[in-house]
Protein backbone atom coordinates (compact mmCIF):
# COMPACT_ATOMS: atom_id res chain seq x y z
CA UNK A 1 0.00 0.00 0.00
CA UNK A 2 3.15 2.28 -0.07
CA UNK A 3 2.07 3.45 -3.35
CA UNK A 4 -1.55 4.94 -1.94
CA UNK A 5 0.33 6.65 1.12
CA UNK A 6 2.65 8.12 -1.68
CA UNK A 7 -0.23 8.98 -3.68
CA UNK A 8 -2.02 10.70 -0.90
CA UNK A 9 1.40 12.46 0.29
CA UNK A 10 1.68 13.78 -3.36
CA UNK A 11 -2.43 15.32 -3.44
CA UNK A 12 -1.76 17.01 -0.24
CA UNK A 13 1.57 18.68 -1.12
CA UNK A 14 -0.25 19.88 -4.07
CA UNK A 15 -2.90 21.30 -2.23
CA UNK A 16 -5.60 18.79 -3.63
CA UNK A 17 -6.44 17.86 -0.24
CA UNK A 18 -5.79 18.90 2.99
CA UNK A 19 -2.98 17.47 4.22
CA UNK A 20 -4.72 16.37 7.87
CA UNK A 21 -7.05 14.45 5.84
CA UNK A 22 -4.35 13.23 3.75
CA UNK A 23 -2.54 11.94 6.92
CA UNK A 24 -6.16 10.16 8.50
CA UNK A 25 -5.90 8.03 4.95
CA UNK A 26 -2.62 7.17 5.02
CA UNK A 27 -2.78 6.01 8.41
CA UNK A 28 -6.33 4.00 7.59
CA UNK A 29 -4.64 2.02 4.63
CA UNK A 30 -1.49 1.55 6.25
CA UNK A 31 -3.61 -0.15 8.98
CA UNK A 32 -5.98 -2.14 6.81
CA UNK A 33 -3.30 -3.38 4.99
CA UNK A 34 -1.19 -4.35 8.38
CA UNK A 35 -4.48 -6.63 9.64
CA UNK A 36 -4.68 -7.99 5.89
CA UNK A 37 -1.36 -9.20 6.25
CA UNK A 38 -1.48 -10.24 9.43
CA UNK A 39 -5.01 -12.26 9.33
CA UNK A 40 -3.30 -13.67 6.01
CA UNK A 41 -0.40 -15.08 8.25
CA UNK A 42 -2.31 -16.42 10.85
CA UNK A 43 -4.27 -18.49 7.96
CA UNK A 44 -7.49 -16.75 9.73
CA UNK A 45 -8.74 -17.16 5.60
CA UNK A 46 -12.19 -15.78 6.22
CA UNK A 47 -10.74 -12.44 7.87
CA UNK A 48 -8.03 -12.37 5.36
CA UNK A 49 -10.59 -12.95 2.43
CA UNK A 50 -12.71 -10.08 3.71
CA UNK A 51 -10.14 -7.69 4.20
CA UNK A 52 -8.16 -8.44 0.97
CA UNK A 53 -11.97 -8.35 -1.20
CA UNK A 54 -12.57 -4.31 -0.81
CA UNK A 55 -8.22 -3.72 -1.40
CA UNK A 56 -8.54 -6.10 -4.86
CA UNK A 57 -10.94 -3.66 -6.16
CA UNK A 58 -9.30 -0.70 -4.91
CA UNK A 59 -5.69 -1.44 -6.27
CA UNK A 60 -6.48 -3.87 -9.48
CA UNK A 61 -3.12 -3.06 -10.36
CA UNK A 62 -1.50 -4.63 -7.45
CA UNK A 63 -0.47 -8.57 -8.25
CA UNK A 64 0.36 -9.59 -4.66
CA UNK A 65 -3.52 -8.00 -3.33
CA UNK A 66 -4.84 -10.73 -6.26
CA UNK A 67 -2.91 -13.40 -4.95
CA UNK A 68 -3.66 -13.34 -1.67
CA UNK A 69 -7.60 -12.65 -2.03
CA UNK A 70 -7.47 -16.03 -4.19
CA UNK A 71 -5.34 -17.89 -1.84
CA UNK A 72 -8.03 -16.78 1.03
CA UNK A 73 -10.64 -17.99 -0.99
CA UNK A 74 -9.35 -21.67 -2.04
CA UNK A 75 -8.53 -21.92 1.43
CA UNK A 76 -12.29 -21.36 2.56
CA UNK A 77 -13.06 -23.58 -0.11
CA UNK A 78 -14.85 -20.96 -2.61
CA UNK A 79 -13.27 -22.50 -5.46
CA UNK A 80 -15.27 -20.79 -8.54
CA UNK A 81 -14.02 -17.06 -6.64
CA UNK A 82 -10.50 -18.48 -6.21
CA UNK A 83 -10.51 -19.41 -9.68
CA UNK A 84 -11.39 -16.40 -11.00
CA UNK A 85 -9.89 -14.26 -8.86
CA UNK A 86 -6.36 -15.75 -9.82
CA UNK A 87 -6.75 -15.95 -13.34
CA UNK A 88 -7.90 -12.20 -13.00
CA UNK A 89 -4.56 -12.05 -11.26
CA UNK A 90 -2.67 -13.80 -13.30
CA UNK A 91 -4.01 -10.81 -16.15
CA UNK A 92 -2.80 -8.40 -13.19
CA UNK A 93 0.55 -9.32 -13.00
CA UNK A 94 1.18 -12.42 -11.01
CA UNK A 95 3.78 -14.06 -12.03
CA UNK A 96 3.18 -17.18 -13.98
CA UNK A 97 5.39 -19.45 -11.80
CA UNK A 98 3.27 -18.89 -9.01
CA UNK A 99 -0.31 -18.21 -10.71
CA UNK A 100 -0.14 -21.28 -12.89
CA UNK A 101 0.37 -23.11 -9.39
CA UNK A 102 -2.20 -22.03 -7.65
CA UNK A 103 -4.85 -22.38 -10.32
CA UNK A 104 -3.88 -25.78 -10.53
CA UNK A 105 -4.48 -26.23 -7.07
CA UNK A 106 -7.86 -24.63 -7.57
CA UNK A 107 -8.70 -27.42 -10.31
CA UNK A 108 -7.19 -30.74 -7.75
CA UNK A 109 -9.77 -29.54 -5.18
CA UNK A 110 -12.78 -29.57 -7.98
CA UNK A 111 -11.68 -33.14 -9.03
CA UNK A 112 -10.50 -31.72 -12.61
CA UNK A 113 -7.13 -33.63 -12.75
CA UNK A 114 -6.41 -32.78 -16.30
CA UNK A 115 -7.14 -29.11 -15.82
CA UNK A 116 -4.54 -29.68 -12.50
CA UNK A 117 -1.85 -31.00 -14.69
CA UNK A 118 -2.16 -28.87 -17.63
CA UNK A 119 -1.43 -26.05 -15.14
CA UNK A 120 1.13 -27.94 -13.22
CA UNK A 121 2.84 -27.94 -16.37
CA UNK A 122 2.47 -24.49 -17.19
CA UNK A 123 3.77 -23.46 -13.81
CA UNK A 124 6.78 -25.56 -14.32
CA UNK A 125 7.76 -24.84 -17.74
CA UNK A 126 7.53 -20.81 -16.19
CA UNK A 127 10.00 -21.58 -13.65
CA UNK A 128 8.59 -23.59 -10.78
CA UNK A 129 11.16 -24.64 -8.55
CA UNK A 130 9.81 -25.91 -5.08
CA UNK A 131 9.75 -29.91 -5.05
CA UNK A 132 8.87 -30.09 -1.47
CA UNK A 133 5.71 -28.40 -2.59
CA UNK A 134 4.28 -31.08 -4.48
CA UNK A 135 4.85 -33.07 -1.23
CA UNK A 136 3.55 -30.94 0.98
CA UNK A 137 0.67 -29.12 -0.45
CA UNK A 138 -2.67 -31.14 0.93
CA UNK A 139 -4.32 -29.69 -2.69
CA UNK A 140 -2.61 -32.14 -4.72
CA UNK A 141 -3.16 -35.31 -2.80
CA UNK A 142 -5.87 -36.33 -5.51
CA UNK A 143 -3.49 -36.14 -8.37
CA UNK A 144 -0.03 -38.35 -5.75
CA UNK A 145 -1.30 -41.66 -7.22
CA UNK A 146 -1.32 -40.87 -11.00
CA UNK A 147 2.24 -41.76 -12.64
CA UNK A 148 2.17 -38.03 -14.14
CA UNK A 149 2.81 -36.09 -10.85
CA UNK A 150 6.51 -38.37 -10.34
CA UNK A 151 7.67 -36.83 -13.30
CA UNK A 152 5.97 -33.11 -12.43
CA UNK A 153 7.91 -33.29 -9.28
CA UNK A 154 11.58 -34.48 -11.22
CA UNK A 155 10.87 -31.77 -13.09
CA UNK A 156 10.41 -29.15 -10.35
CA UNK A 157 13.65 -30.55 -8.75
CA UNK A 158 15.51 -29.50 -12.26
CA UNK A 159 14.59 -26.32 -12.28
CA UNK A 160 15.83 -25.94 -8.64
CA UNK A 161 18.47 -27.84 -9.54
CA UNK A 162 19.27 -27.44 -12.99
CA UNK A 163 23.04 -28.86 -13.34
CA UNK A 164 22.48 -31.38 -10.55
CA UNK A 165 22.15 -34.49 -12.64
CA UNK A 166 23.95 -33.30 -15.79
CA UNK A 167 27.06 -35.77 -16.15
CA UNK A 168 29.46 -32.37 -17.72
CA UNK A 169 28.36 -30.58 -14.47
CA UNK A 170 29.84 -33.21 -11.94
CA UNK A 171 33.36 -33.56 -13.56
CA UNK A 172 34.67 -31.05 -11.10
CA UNK A 173 33.03 -32.47 -8.00
CA UNK A 174 36.55 -33.96 -6.79
CA UNK A 175 37.72 -30.71 -6.00
CA UNK A 176 34.44 -29.96 -3.38
CA UNK A 177 35.06 -29.92 0.42
CA UNK A 178 37.42 -28.42 3.22
CA UNK A 179 40.83 -28.40 2.78
CA UNK A 180 44.65 -27.62 4.43
CA UNK A 181 46.51 -26.97 1.38
CA UNK A 182 50.60 -26.84 1.11
CA UNK A 183 53.12 -27.10 -0.78
CA UNK A 184 53.91 -30.35 -2.97
CA UNK A 185 57.51 -30.74 -2.64
CA UNK A 186 58.49 -30.28 1.32
CA UNK A 187 54.83 -30.11 2.66
CA UNK A 188 54.96 -26.52 3.32
CA UNK A 189 51.59 -25.01 5.01
CA UNK A 190 50.30 -22.78 1.85
CA UNK A 191 47.00 -21.40 2.80
CA UNK A 192 43.30 -22.79 3.30
CA UNK A 193 40.53 -23.39 0.99
CA UNK A 194 36.93 -24.38 0.81
CA UNK A 195 35.17 -25.25 -2.37
CA UNK A 196 31.57 -25.54 -2.39
CA UNK A 197 28.49 -25.72 -4.90
CA UNK A 198 26.37 -22.94 -5.19
CA UNK A 199 23.76 -21.44 -7.36
CA UNK A 200 21.46 -24.76 -8.61
CA UNK A 201 24.44 -26.54 -8.62
CA UNK A 202 25.97 -24.87 -11.46
CA UNK A 203 28.57 -23.24 -10.32
CA UNK A 204 31.69 -24.47 -7.98
CA UNK A 205 32.99 -21.47 -5.80
CA UNK A 206 36.85 -21.67 -4.84
CA UNK A 207 37.17 -19.44 -1.65
CA UNK A 208 41.00 -19.17 -0.57
CA UNK A 209 43.24 -17.79 2.28
CA UNK A 210 47.19 -18.02 1.76
CA UNK A 211 48.21 -19.16 5.18
CA UNK A 212 51.37 -16.31 6.88
CA UNK A 213 49.94 -13.26 4.63
CA UNK A 214 46.59 -11.79 3.94
CA UNK A 215 46.41 -12.71 -0.18
CA UNK A 216 43.22 -14.48 -0.75
CA UNK A 217 40.61 -15.14 -3.43
CA UNK A 218 37.78 -16.51 -5.10
CA UNK A 219 37.48 -18.33 -8.36
CA UNK A 220 34.35 -19.61 -9.90
CA UNK A 221 34.33 -22.34 -11.80
CA UNK A 222 31.25 -24.24 -14.29
CA UNK A 223 30.64 -25.80 -17.82
CA UNK A 224 29.75 -23.94 -20.21
CA UNK A 225 27.33 -25.67 -22.10
CA UNK A 226 27.22 -23.59 -25.61
CA UNK A 227 31.52 -24.14 -26.21
CA UNK A 228 31.36 -27.45 -24.52
CA UNK A 229 34.30 -26.54 -22.12
CA UNK A 230 34.51 -25.62 -18.77
CA UNK A 231 35.60 -22.10 -17.55
CA UNK A 232 36.99 -20.59 -14.45
CA UNK A 233 37.26 -17.07 -13.44
CA UNK A 234 39.86 -15.98 -10.68
CA UNK A 235 39.39 -12.51 -8.46
CA UNK A 236 41.56 -11.52 -5.58
CA UNK A 237 42.35 -8.91 -2.98
CA UNK A 238 44.82 -7.44 -4.71
CA UNK A 239 42.74 -6.37 -7.84
CA UNK A 240 43.83 -9.48 -9.81
CA UNK A 241 41.95 -11.34 -12.28
CA UNK A 242 42.17 -14.66 -14.62
CA UNK A 243 40.32 -16.19 -16.81
CA UNK A 244 40.80 -20.26 -17.52
CA UNK A 245 39.21 -22.34 -19.84
CA UNK A 246 39.91 -26.47 -21.18
CA UNK A 247 37.99 -29.21 -19.35
CA UNK A 248 38.67 -32.47 -17.77
CA UNK A 249 41.46 -34.82 -19.88
CA UNK A 250 42.09 -38.69 -18.72
CA UNK A 251 40.67 -37.43 -15.22
CA UNK A 252 42.56 -34.44 -14.97
CA UNK A 253 40.69 -30.81 -14.74
CA UNK A 254 43.23 -28.99 -17.39
CA UNK A 255 42.84 -24.93 -18.06
CA UNK A 256 44.45 -22.94 -20.12
CA UNK A 257 44.96 -19.34 -20.62
CA UNK A 258 45.12 -16.89 -23.67
CA UNK A 259 48.44 -15.13 -23.93
CA UNK A 260 48.06 -12.40 -20.72
CA UNK A 261 50.06 -8.89 -21.73
CA UNK A 262 52.62 -8.33 -18.82
CA UNK A 263 53.58 -4.91 -17.24
CA UNK A 264 57.00 -5.93 -18.46
CA UNK A 265 58.06 -8.35 -20.35
CA UNK A 266 56.62 -10.62 -23.48
CA UNK A 267 52.76 -11.92 -22.45
CA UNK A 268 52.13 -15.14 -20.20
CA UNK A 269 50.51 -17.85 -21.15
CA UNK A 270 49.20 -19.87 -18.04
CA UNK A 271 48.17 -23.54 -17.75
CA UNK A 272 46.37 -24.85 -14.68
CA UNK A 273 45.93 -28.40 -13.94
CA UNK A 274 43.57 -30.30 -11.04
CA UNK A 275 44.74 -33.73 -10.44
CA UNK A 276 43.10 -36.29 -8.59
CA UNK A 277 45.52 -38.32 -6.20
CA UNK A 278 42.67 -39.85 -4.27
CA UNK A 279 39.26 -38.97 -2.81
CA UNK A 280 40.93 -37.08 0.03
CA UNK A 281 44.09 -35.56 -1.96
CA UNK A 282 44.18 -33.47 -5.47
CA UNK A 283 46.88 -31.56 -6.70
CA UNK A 284 46.71 -28.04 -8.27
CA UNK A 285 49.76 -27.58 -10.25
CA UNK A 286 50.06 -24.42 -12.45
CA UNK A 287 53.12 -23.68 -14.90
CA UNK A 288 53.26 -20.46 -17.19
CA UNK A 289 55.04 -19.87 -20.61
CA UNK A 290 56.38 -16.72 -22.21
CA UNK A 291 57.35 -18.00 -25.78
CA UNK A 292 53.97 -18.83 -26.73
CA UNK A 293 53.75 -22.25 -25.42
CA UNK A 294 56.98 -23.45 -26.55
CA UNK A 295 58.68 -23.93 -23.13
CA UNK A 296 56.86 -24.06 -19.53
CA UNK A 297 58.00 -22.70 -16.22
CA UNK A 298 56.36 -24.09 -12.77
CA UNK A 299 55.03 -21.34 -11.08
CA UNK A 300 53.51 -23.37 -8.10
CA UNK A 301 52.67 -26.73 -7.23
CA UNK A 302 50.10 -27.65 -4.22
CA UNK A 303 48.42 -30.33 -2.78
CA UNK A 304 45.07 -30.05 -1.03
CA UNK A 305 44.42 -32.92 2.18
CA UNK A 306 40.57 -32.59 2.84
CA UNK A 307 40.36 -31.68 6.33
CA UNK A 308 38.90 -34.18 8.94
Amino acid sequence: MKFVANLVLALCLLGAIPCALAAAQTAQTDTAAEEASAAYDAKDWAKSARLYEPMVKAHPETPRLWFRLATSQLELGQLDQALQTMEQGLKAGVPPVFAEFAIATIYADRKDTEKAFEHLQKALDAGYNKPEQFDSDAHLAVLRRDPRFAKLRQQAEHNLKPCASTPENRQFDFWLGEWNVETTQGGVPAGQSKIALILGDCVIQENWQSDGNPYSGKSYNMYNAALKRWEQFWVDNSAGNIFFYGGLKDGVMDYWTDEIPQPAGPPLKRHLQFIKLSPDKVRQYSQGSTDGGKTWTPEYDFTYIRKK
